[in-house]
Protein backbone atom coordinates (compact mmCIF):
# COMPACT_ATOMS: atom_id res chain seq x y z
CA UNK A 1 0.00 0.00 0.00
CA UNK A 2 1.51 3.31 -1.14
CA UNK A 3 1.99 5.79 1.68
CA UNK A 4 3.26 9.33 1.74
CA UNK A 5 3.39 12.37 4.00
CA UNK A 6 1.79 15.78 3.91
CA UNK A 7 4.72 18.19 4.23
CA UNK A 8 2.92 21.53 4.00
CA UNK A 9 -0.57 23.03 3.54
CA UNK A 10 -0.45 26.23 1.46
CA UNK A 11 -3.15 28.81 0.76
CA UNK A 12 -3.58 32.27 -0.77
CA UNK A 13 -6.22 34.81 -1.67
CA UNK A 14 -6.33 36.58 -5.06
CA UNK A 15 -4.21 39.68 -5.36
CA UNK A 16 -3.11 41.94 -8.21
CA UNK A 17 0.47 41.07 -9.11
CA UNK A 18 1.28 42.00 -12.70
CA UNK A 19 0.30 44.05 -15.70
CA UNK A 20 0.30 41.63 -18.63
CA UNK A 21 -0.77 42.47 -22.18
CA UNK A 22 -2.20 45.74 -20.97
CA UNK A 23 -4.33 44.42 -18.14
CA UNK A 24 -3.93 43.91 -14.42
CA UNK A 25 -3.62 40.23 -13.54
CA UNK A 26 -4.92 38.83 -10.27
CA UNK A 27 -3.49 35.54 -9.04
CA UNK A 28 -3.53 33.16 -6.10
CA UNK A 29 -0.35 31.39 -7.13
CA UNK A 30 1.65 32.91 -4.26
CA UNK A 31 0.69 30.21 -1.75
CA UNK A 32 2.03 30.39 1.78
CA UNK A 33 2.28 27.56 4.34
CA UNK A 34 -0.19 27.60 7.21
CA UNK A 35 0.24 25.93 10.59
CA UNK A 36 -2.19 23.68 12.38
CA UNK A 37 -5.27 21.85 11.12
CA UNK A 38 -6.79 23.15 7.89
CA UNK A 39 -10.38 22.51 6.91
CA UNK A 40 -10.92 20.84 3.55
CA UNK A 41 -14.13 21.98 1.85
CA UNK A 42 -15.72 20.50 -1.23
CA UNK A 43 -14.03 23.00 -3.55
CA UNK A 44 -10.97 24.27 -1.69
CA UNK A 45 -8.99 24.50 1.51
CA UNK A 46 -10.14 27.04 4.07
CA UNK A 47 -8.28 30.28 3.46
CA UNK A 48 -7.65 29.51 -0.20
CA UNK A 49 -9.42 31.07 -3.16
CA UNK A 50 -8.82 30.81 -6.91
CA UNK A 51 -8.50 34.05 -8.89
CA UNK A 52 -9.59 32.74 -12.30
CA UNK A 53 -12.43 30.24 -12.00
CA UNK A 54 -12.40 29.59 -15.74
CA UNK A 55 -8.99 27.94 -15.49
CA UNK A 56 -8.72 26.95 -11.83
CA UNK A 57 -10.84 25.55 -9.08
CA UNK A 58 -14.09 23.66 -9.32
CA UNK A 59 -14.81 20.03 -8.51
CA UNK A 60 -11.99 18.61 -10.63
CA UNK A 61 -9.33 21.14 -9.57
CA UNK A 62 -10.30 21.60 -5.95
CA UNK A 63 -6.88 20.90 -4.43
CA UNK A 64 -3.46 20.85 -6.10
CA UNK A 65 -0.73 18.54 -4.77
CA UNK A 66 2.97 18.74 -5.65
CA UNK A 67 5.80 16.36 -4.69
CA UNK A 68 8.45 17.84 -2.41
CA UNK A 69 11.04 15.65 -4.15
CA UNK A 70 10.90 17.96 -7.19
CA UNK A 71 12.06 21.02 -5.31
CA UNK A 72 15.81 20.22 -5.20
CA UNK A 73 15.75 19.57 -8.95
CA UNK A 74 14.01 22.85 -9.77
CA UNK A 75 16.26 24.80 -7.39
CA UNK A 76 19.30 23.52 -9.24
CA UNK A 77 17.91 23.76 -12.79
CA UNK A 78 16.59 27.30 -12.35
CA UNK A 79 19.32 28.45 -9.95
CA UNK A 80 16.58 29.36 -7.47
CA UNK A 81 17.67 28.14 -4.02
CA UNK A 82 14.94 30.37 -2.56
CA UNK A 83 12.08 28.16 -3.78
CA UNK A 84 10.03 27.11 -0.75
CA UNK A 85 6.89 25.05 -0.19
CA UNK A 86 3.98 26.45 -2.18
CA UNK A 87 6.24 28.00 -4.82
CA UNK A 88 4.47 26.15 -7.64
CA UNK A 89 1.05 27.22 -6.44
CA UNK A 90 0.30 23.91 -4.77
CA UNK A 91 -2.09 23.56 -1.87
CA UNK A 92 -0.43 20.40 -0.62
CA UNK A 93 3.29 19.77 -0.71
CA UNK A 94 3.59 15.99 -0.40
CA UNK A 95 6.34 13.40 -0.08
CA UNK A 96 6.30 9.82 -1.36
CA UNK A 97 3.67 10.33 -4.06
CA UNK A 98 5.27 10.57 -7.47
CA UNK A 99 3.58 11.09 -10.83
CA UNK A 100 4.86 7.74 -12.08
CA UNK A 101 3.16 5.89 -9.19
CA UNK A 102 -0.09 7.78 -8.66
CA UNK A 103 -2.83 6.88 -11.14
CA UNK A 104 -5.98 8.64 -12.26
CA UNK A 105 -8.76 7.59 -9.90
CA UNK A 106 -6.56 6.78 -6.90
CA UNK A 107 -8.28 7.63 -3.62
CA UNK A 108 -6.10 9.19 -0.93
CA UNK A 109 -6.84 9.64 2.77
CA UNK A 110 -5.27 12.49 4.75
CA UNK A 111 -6.45 13.27 8.25
CA UNK A 112 -10.23 13.04 8.23
CA UNK A 113 -10.53 14.03 4.54
CA UNK A 114 -10.52 11.86 1.44
CA UNK A 115 -9.48 12.84 -2.07
CA UNK A 116 -9.45 11.40 -5.61
CA UNK A 117 -6.60 11.93 -8.09
CA UNK A 118 -8.24 13.45 -11.16
CA UNK A 119 -5.69 14.99 -13.51
CA UNK A 120 -2.20 16.44 -13.96
CA UNK A 121 -1.65 20.16 -13.79
CA UNK A 122 -1.51 21.96 -17.13
CA UNK A 123 0.43 25.16 -16.36
CA UNK A 124 -0.81 28.59 -17.40
CA UNK A 125 1.08 31.80 -18.14
CA UNK A 126 0.94 32.83 -14.48
CA UNK A 127 3.52 30.21 -13.56
CA UNK A 128 5.84 31.67 -16.21
CA UNK A 129 5.26 35.18 -14.87
CA UNK A 130 5.91 34.13 -11.29
CA UNK A 131 9.11 32.25 -12.15
CA UNK A 132 10.19 35.03 -14.55
CA UNK A 133 10.82 32.44 -17.26
CA UNK A 134 8.99 32.70 -20.61
CA UNK A 135 9.85 29.04 -21.31
CA UNK A 136 8.39 27.79 -18.03
CA UNK A 137 5.18 26.29 -19.45
CA UNK A 138 7.05 24.12 -21.96
CA UNK A 139 9.78 23.28 -19.45
CA UNK A 140 7.22 22.31 -16.81
CA UNK A 141 5.34 19.95 -19.14
CA UNK A 142 8.46 18.38 -20.63
CA UNK A 143 9.90 17.75 -17.16
CA UNK A 144 7.06 15.37 -16.25
CA UNK A 145 7.01 17.06 -12.83
CA UNK A 146 3.41 18.21 -13.15
CA UNK A 147 1.92 17.42 -9.77
CA UNK A 148 -1.75 16.47 -9.73
CA UNK A 149 -5.19 17.84 -8.96
CA UNK A 150 -7.50 16.24 -6.45
CA UNK A 151 -11.25 16.27 -6.10
CA UNK A 152 -12.64 16.15 -2.57
CA UNK A 153 -14.65 13.02 -1.77
CA UNK A 154 -15.04 13.66 1.96
CA UNK A 155 -14.57 16.99 3.70
CA UNK A 156 -12.49 17.08 6.87
CA UNK A 157 -9.36 18.45 8.48
CA UNK A 158 -5.72 17.92 7.49
CA UNK A 159 -2.40 19.09 8.91
CA UNK A 160 1.25 19.07 7.91
CA UNK A 161 3.06 15.99 9.16
CA UNK A 162 0.12 13.64 8.71
CA UNK A 163 0.47 10.43 6.68
CA UNK A 164 -1.15 10.03 3.28
CA UNK A 165 -2.63 6.62 2.51
CA UNK A 166 -3.77 5.33 -0.86
CA UNK A 167 -6.98 3.54 0.03
CA UNK A 168 -8.20 2.49 -3.43
CA UNK A 169 -6.23 1.89 -6.61
CA UNK A 170 -8.25 1.36 -9.81
CA UNK A 171 -6.99 -1.49 -11.97
CA UNK A 172 -6.12 -0.62 -15.55
CA UNK A 173 -5.74 3.11 -14.97
CA UNK A 174 -2.79 5.20 -16.16
CA UNK A 175 -0.35 7.19 -14.10
CA UNK A 176 -0.34 10.97 -13.97
CA UNK A 177 2.97 10.88 -15.84
CA UNK A 178 1.43 8.69 -18.57
CA UNK A 179 -1.27 11.29 -19.21
CA UNK A 180 1.25 14.12 -19.49
CA UNK A 181 3.43 12.03 -21.81
CA UNK A 182 0.51 11.29 -24.11
CA UNK A 183 -0.78 14.87 -24.14
CA UNK A 184 2.66 16.36 -24.79
CA UNK A 185 3.54 13.85 -27.51
CA UNK A 186 6.42 12.27 -25.60
CA UNK A 187 4.55 8.98 -25.90
CA UNK A 188 2.46 7.80 -28.83
CA UNK A 189 1.59 4.35 -27.53
CA UNK A 190 -1.73 3.52 -29.21
CA UNK A 191 -2.91 1.14 -26.50
CA UNK A 192 -2.23 3.77 -23.83
CA UNK A 193 -4.13 6.36 -25.87
CA UNK A 194 -7.15 4.07 -26.02
CA UNK A 195 -6.96 3.44 -22.28
CA UNK A 196 -6.64 7.16 -21.53
CA UNK A 197 -9.69 8.03 -23.60
CA UNK A 198 -11.69 5.47 -21.65
CA UNK A 199 -10.70 6.59 -18.14
CA UNK A 200 -13.79 7.37 -16.08
CA UNK A 201 -12.28 10.09 -13.92
CA UNK A 202 -10.04 11.87 -16.46
CA UNK A 203 -11.65 15.20 -17.48
CA UNK A 204 -12.57 15.86 -21.11
CA UNK A 205 -9.85 18.52 -21.44
CA UNK A 206 -7.07 15.93 -21.21
CA UNK A 207 -8.82 13.48 -23.52
CA UNK A 208 -9.17 16.26 -26.10
CA UNK A 209 -5.50 17.19 -25.71
CA UNK A 210 -4.50 13.57 -26.29
CA UNK A 211 -6.81 13.17 -29.29
CA UNK A 212 -5.58 16.42 -30.88
CA UNK A 213 -1.95 15.45 -30.34
CA UNK A 214 -2.34 12.06 -31.99
CA UNK A 215 -5.04 12.80 -34.57
CA UNK A 216 -4.48 10.89 -37.79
Amino acid sequence: MLEGELISCNVARPEAKWVWQGRVVETSIYKMPVAGPVRVGRLSLEGDQQADLRSHGGEFKAVYAYPAEHYPVWREEMERPDLSWGAFGENLTVRGLSEDEIVIGDELAIGSARFRVVQPRYPCYKLALKMRRPDMIVKFLESGRSGFYLSVLEEGFIAAGEPIRRVTHPEGSLTVKDIVSLASGVSGDRSMITRALGLEFLPAFWKEQIQDRHRG
